[in-house]
């Protein structure tokens, strides 16, 4: 039989307890930090190289919608690309569609069409449905209140993306970029 006496003083023991207590809060510090910052990247406006468009995806795109209508005035004059469906309502003039997305709005995947008013003159060439890719210029509009209308300049069918579905948006976006 192996027996080990270890004998520890109270000085010993609080210099562990303090260095075990320092080491858990450094670790959830950084913890904390990590996720915040992935947090924050994802949804942060991803411009591109000369920060003059605003690069929206599946990610930022309802926090970036939401924010546009909200703050309106700050989105004018912005270029903007992004990719989504034609989708037209009964009312609209000739011109007029929204780029839209599915928004997921709950657990067992109902899902509501949202997306941006839009005007282009040849719309009429994209079936409802189609998807495309979109720059334009964001101006203020009316279509009951005023809203953000993107005036499309450029326009081009391509496929349906894998990250197709956007979801609610989680109040996490800060557009520092604007």
């Amino acid at each position: 039989m192996f027996v080990c006496n270890v004998r520890l003083n109270n000085n010993v023991i609080k210099k562990i307890g303090i260095i075990s207590i320092v080491l858990i809060i450094a670790l959830v510090f950084i913890i904390v930090g990590i996720r915040f910052y992935k947090s924050a990247s994802k949804f942060t406006v991803k411009d591109s190289v000369d920060n003059s468009r605003l690069e929206v995806n599946s990610n930022n795109y309802t926090d970036i919608l939401k924010d546009s209508h909200d703050n309106i005035d700050k989105y004018i004059g912005k270029k903007i690309k992004f990719t989504g469906f034609v989708y037209r309502i009964f009312d609209f003039n000739e011109k007029q569609f929204v780029l839209a997305r599915e928004m997921i709005i709950s657990s067992d995947n109902h899902a509501v069409v949202v997306g941006f008013l839009s005007e282009y003159n040849n719309i009429s060439k994209f079936k409802d449905g189609a998807w495309v890719e979109i720059e334009g210029v964001i101006e203020k509009g009316y279509y009951h209140g005023n809203i953000p209308v993107i005036k499309v300049e450029n326009i081009k069918e391509c496929n349906v993306p894998k990250d197709e579905f956007v979801y609610p948006p989680d109040n996490s976006y800060i557009s520092s970029e604007i």
